[in-house]
Order: structure tokens, then C-alpha cells, then sequence
């Protein structure tokens, strides 16, 4: 049990160490705290390269990602951004996991392997997901620009229409009859 003079001095000493005061160090505080691993990365926005990786080999990978599929909106973008980050993350599991079990697995290394394996999973699904996003999007879009242009066919051959039904109303009233017109098939029939 701690004396009175201890006490005193352990409370004079608490006031020199309080933590940060200011709610932006808090907020940083915190981040930092809760730092582990960087496997849990509930936003892009948040998404971080280790002491120990390497930047340049994920704007490496950001490149092989962007030259592949060459995004051309920012949607495309922003899902070539997600896969590549989940694709790091999920090759930050996989590291960790060797971590783990290069000398052998001690009893709290099968628990935190077995959350290690759940985080690669997770990586390896939300790549696919913005994959097949990225896939339905353009697909999408292929057939947004098919559509439009059966839609300027459709506009012409209104025109068109609406051409000769012009031409037919002025004819008929001036009383010039309508042409006649005779198809191939019509031809046949007469001979």
C-alpha cells in the first residue's frame, strides 16, 4: 500500500502528464492507439502504407492496375484506387500471417492468425467486388452507347418518315397523286 507521501507525489506528478488536451490531438491520439496492424481499414480515406513497406511498390501496383484497365471516369478511378488498396491489404495479411508462423505458432498466434486469415478474405472479396463493379459499369455504359446509337438510327429514319409524309400532305394539296411505290417483291408478283 502506497504511503501519504507517495500518494501525494504520484497526484503532483499526474498533473504534469495529462495527454493531449486539444480535441485534434485527441482525435490523433486515438488513430494511433487503435493502430495495429492496418488491416481494419473502414474508409479509403484512411488507408495507410506501413514503416516497413514500401510506397513505390504500391504506386506500383496502382500503375499495373490503372494501365490494365484504364479507368476513363472517376468512378473508375476511385474503384481502381479500392482494388488496389484491397489487393496491399490483403498482401499485409499474407505477410503477417508468415510472421506468425516462421517460428512455430505459440498460443496467442493461433487466435491472431485465424483473424489475420479473416482479414485476407475480406481483402481478397472487396477486390472482387470493386472488380465486378468496375466490369458492370462499363458494361453499362456499353450499352447506354449502343442504345444511343440505335436511337439516332430511329431519329433518322423518323425524319425521313416524316419527310415523305410532308411531301405526300403538299402533293395532295395541290392534287398531284401520290407516287406508287413498287417493291422487288411486287415486281415478281407481275411477272
Amino acid at each position: 500500500m502506497a504511503t501519504a507521501k507517495q500518494t501525494a507525489a504520484n497526484r503532483e506528478n499526474a498533473q504534469h502528464s495529462t495527454g493531449p488536451t486539444s480535441q485534434a490531438r485527441l482525435d490523433a491520439s486515438a488513430r494511433i492507439n487503435a493502430w495495429r496492424h492496418g488491416l481494419a481499414v473502414k474508409d479509403h480515406e484512411r488507408f495507410g502504407i506501413l514503416y516497413d513497406e514500401n510506397p513505390d511498390k504500391f504506386n506500383e501496383l496502382l500503375a499495373r492496375l490503372t494501365q490494365e484497365h484504364a479507368p476513363t471516369t472517376e468512378t473508375e478511378v476511385i474503384l481502381m484506387r479500392h482494388m488496389a488498396q484491397s489487393e496491399w491489404l490483403r498482401a499485409r495479411a499474407l505477410r503477417l500471417q508468415a510472421d506468425c508462423v516462421q517460428d512455430g505458432l505459440a498460443k496467442e498466434d493461433v487466435a491472431k492468425l485465424g483473424v489475420l486469415i479473416r482479414y485476407q478474405t475480406t481483402h481478397e472479396r472487396a477486390f472482387h467486388r470493386s472488380l465486378k463493379e468496375l466490369q458492370n459499369l462499363r458494361q453499362a455504359s456499353e450499352v447506354r452507347a449502343s442504345e444511343g446509337m440505335n436511337l439516332k438510327k430511329e431519329a433518322q429514319i423518323l425524319k425521313r418518315e416524316e419527310f415523305k409524309f410532308k411531301k405526300f400532305v403538299i402533293q395532295t394539296k395541290k392534287g398531284v397523286p401520290p407516287p406508287v411505290e413498287i417493291s422487288p417483291g411486287d415486281l415478281k408478283m407481275a411477272a
